[in-house]
């Protein structure tokens, strides 16, 4: 049936009859500021680069902000290393695990945090690779007294972020002038394009510094070092009028930065800052930053500014679209910002050449590692919104690092390639208390492969992910263990499942992970009859014989090893608040997931809607996160109630409140923090009591919102009727060029 399907290309089962006008949907989205948020500051990038401005369009003023916004100028290939002085290797982070019936096996696992501090060598390699800030890029003010200015000195400012062309536009009043500010990302260099008009331009009152900070030793959100000067070098290589090429060395990272502004004087001021000062009464500057040294190369801000617009033009009007105008439901308006700006925020943060960390480009959560089981919820969008080729960028890393995968499946004494779960751009898993039993990530790349096939089938995308959907598949058929007295195939232990509150070394067969390994080992099949061979016998067998999706009383369970879990989480100690060491009714629901991301052909949908009408009823949602609820409509949308996929999707929950930039937080429970003010100011939490604000964006909400809402949309297979997933009463839904999901 999948290869069926697959000749056929999936069209839309939605299209519009009109077509959208997609400027007017866009630019009546476009975040317009007053005042500071300092939760929230905006973005612009690429793809590559990503910028983080403060209310003055660049990164004046950045103690204005929380501190989990630190604003940041971030490359996806921006990494670092501090020195290795004890030669620390992989090998220094494993510890032998006895696994059922294959004795002992290495896995990068700490039994808590306390044993980092007995073995440094998990501190250095858990830190090692990590993200780091290329420089800050600030307005030089001064006032008329000659001191620098403060953020009291400014008045009436007004920032507007066109969407349609890329474009942050800011304006202020300051020593008594207008002050106007356009900040782009160039679309095809790592490149900040800045524009200034204002009469204090020529009076030397503004200009525009170029901060190149340290790393510090606490990489988390912020890695920037501003206090070690002798640590880092800044090297003038050359000058020119116009123009200055400086060497930045960190340590063994080196990278380069041109700043180019004609008719202005650029200049050295202190060991790690380059002042550039205009001459007139407009400033244009260009900073780039790139990994090796490149010839001189001539930029005109002109020009790159049609660049800049064209860029964002054609990703606007090339990929899918839904425009929810004309509804009455009142949520409608609030649900087309979200998805726009999540578009927008995806399109700098999750699309580049490696998967995207959970915080994106915006700051570092995890060291800037990333997470590979968040990235189809990441990037897996692009491929049913018509961008598939956005998603090939990182779905190459899995071809890069193929070999050391299949290396570390041999050290599990299984077959084909094991996939790391926190990890940097070397492909090294991370040591932790949880990572490596975490196993849900191993179907992903097949997941992702089949959703671009989908967009574009042919034998060329066949060819080029051939060989990491088989040797994921040969995973995925040779880790599960089978266990003669029931004649089938079992999951764990060890494993820990999505929802991360099982114990490892006990928990067995997790209903998603159940489900996505079959899915997985399917569709790999489909792959290879596509490719004009024969399935594979033992893939088969597995398919056959992997244990069913665990249940009891009707019901699914997270886990085969906690047949009681329904009716634990129904007893009073558990029904509201999940304190009680015994409730496990917290994290992430995602059983749901098993017909929801996926149809699991095994998955009774009358068992599933009693499994998510339990869910509603005894789930501790406070700690729910970002990415859970469109996961859950997904399941409601599939089981054919589309008022509670809506509903899920506009939960009023900690982790579920989008701000004016289109980013959520992440937010974590403390049953005894500090009461925290609401609307409080930058350093302070706005989430309430028992709340604590770990960060200030968590991008997997965006790319699951796309997911699921392109989905409701378009449709999934099997699906009848225009965009099942939405109430046919209050939702008008146009849309176009977003294909079902499988």
């Amino acid at each position: 049936m999948l290869g069926l399907l697959g000749l056929l290309g999936f069209a839309s089962v939605a299209l519009a009859a009109e077509p959208i006008d997609r400027r007017a949907l866009v630019t009546r989205h476009s975040p317009k500021l007053d005042a500071i948020d300092p939760h929230a500051p905006l973005m612009v990038g690429n793809g590559t680069l990503g910028f983080t401005a403060d209310i003055t369009g660049l990164q004046t003023f950045p103690d204005r902000y929380s501190a989990l916004a630190p604003l940041l100028t971030m490359a996806q290939w921006a990494w670092h290393s501090f020195p290795n002085a004890n030669g620390y290797s992989e090998t220094d982070g494993l510890v032998d695990v006895a696994v059922p019936e294959r004795g002992t096996q290495p896995y990068a696992w700490m039994h808590d945090w306390s044993e980092a501090e007995r073995r440094p060598a998990l501190t250095w390699l858990r830190e090692n690779p990590h993200r780091f800030s290329l420089g800050r890029i600030a307005l030089a003010m001064v006032g008329a007294d000659g001191k620098a200015a403060t953020f009291e000195d400014i008045s009436a400012t007004r920032q507007h972020l066109d969407l349609w062309t890329g474009t942050l536009s800011s304006r202020f009043r300051f020593g008594g002038e207008d002050v106007a500010v356009e900040t782009r990302v160039h679309p095809d260099r790592d490149m900040v394009l800045i524009s200034i008009r204002s009469p204090l331009v020529a009076t030397g009152r503004i200009g525009v510094d170029v901060r190149f900070p340290g790393v510090a030793a606490k990489l988390n959100p912020d890695p920037s070092d501003w206090t070690r000067d002798s640590a880092h070098r800044t090297n003038v290589a050359a000058e020119a009028p116009g123009r200055m090429l400086v060497e930045r060395r960190l340590d063994d990272t080196v990278y380069w930065s041109e700043i180019l502004s004609p008719s202005a004087r650029i200049e050295i001021r202190g060991p790690h800052t380059v002042h550039i000062a205009g001459r007139g009464d407009r400033l244009l500057v260009s900073v780039s930053f790139e990994q090796q040294r490149s010839a001189p190369q001539a930029i005109d801000i002109a020009r790159a500014t049609a660049d800049v617009a064209a860029h964002w033009q054609t990703y606007w009007t090339t990929g899918g679209a839904i425009d929810f105008s004309g509804s009455t439901d009142p949520r409608a308006a609030e649900l087309e910002r979200r998805v726009i700006l999540s578009r927008y925020l995806a399109a700098i943060n999750q699309a580049g050449e490696v998967p995207p960390q959970e915080e994106g480009l915006f700051s570092n959560s995890w060291n800037g590692k990333f997470h590979l089981e968040m990235h189809a919820w990441h990037s897996g969008h692009f491929a049913t919104w018509d961008q598939a080729d956005r998603l090939e960028r990182s779905l190459g890393w899995y071809l890069e690092h193929l070999p050391s995968a299949q290396a570390e499946a041999r050290r599990h004494k299984v077959d084909g390639a094991w996939w790391p779960k926190m990890v940097g751009p070397e492909g090294r898993n991370s040591p932790s208390t949880i990572n490596p039993f975490i196993m849900w990530q191993q179907p992903h790349p097949i997941y992702l492969a089949e959703l671009v096939y989908r967009a574009r089938p042919s034998p060329d995308v066949l060819a080029r992910y051939a060989a990491v959907v088989e040797e994921t598949a040969r995973l995925l058929a040779t880790w599960p263990r089978w266990d003669a007295s029931s004649g089938r195939y079992r999951l764990g232990p060890p494993i820990i499942p999505v929802q991360e509150n099982h114990a490892p070394l006990t928990t067995l067969n997790p209903t998603f992970e159940i489900e996505y390994f079959r899915w997985g080992l399917e569709t790999a099949q489909a792959w290879r009859m596509r490719r004009g061979l024969a399935r594979e016998a033992h893939w088969d067998a597995v398919i056959a014989k992997l244990s069913p999706p665990p249940e009891r009383n009707g019901l699914y369970l997270p886990v085969e090893s906690a047949p009681d879990f329904w009716t634990i989480s129904a007893l009073p100690q558990c029904s509201r608040h999940a304190t009680a060491p015994t409730c496990l009714n917290r994290d992430h629901p995602s059983f749901l997931m098993a017909y929801g991301l996926i149809a699991g052909a095994r998955t009774d949908p009358a068992t599933m809607r009693r499994t998510l009408a339990a869910t509603e009823a005894h789930w501790d949602t406070r700690q729910t996160w970002g990415w859970d609820f469109p996961m859950v409509a997904m399941a409601a949308a599939r089981l054919g109630e589309p008022e509670k996929a809506v509903d899920w999707l506009f939960k009023d929950l900690p982790n579920n409140r989008w701000g004016a930039s289109g980013m959520t937080p992440r937010v974590h429970l403390e049953e005894h923090a500090a009461a925290f003010v609401p609307g409080a100011g930058a350093g302070e939490s706005p989430d309430g009591p028992g709340f604590r604000r770990a960060a200030e964006t968590y991008f997997p909400s965006n790319g699951s919102l796309l997911l699921a809402v392109g989905m409701m949309a378009a449709g999934w297979d099997g699906s009848s009727g225009h965009a099942p997933g939405f109430p046919k009463q209050g939702w008008r839904v146009q849309v176009e060029n977003i294909r079902p999901l499988p």
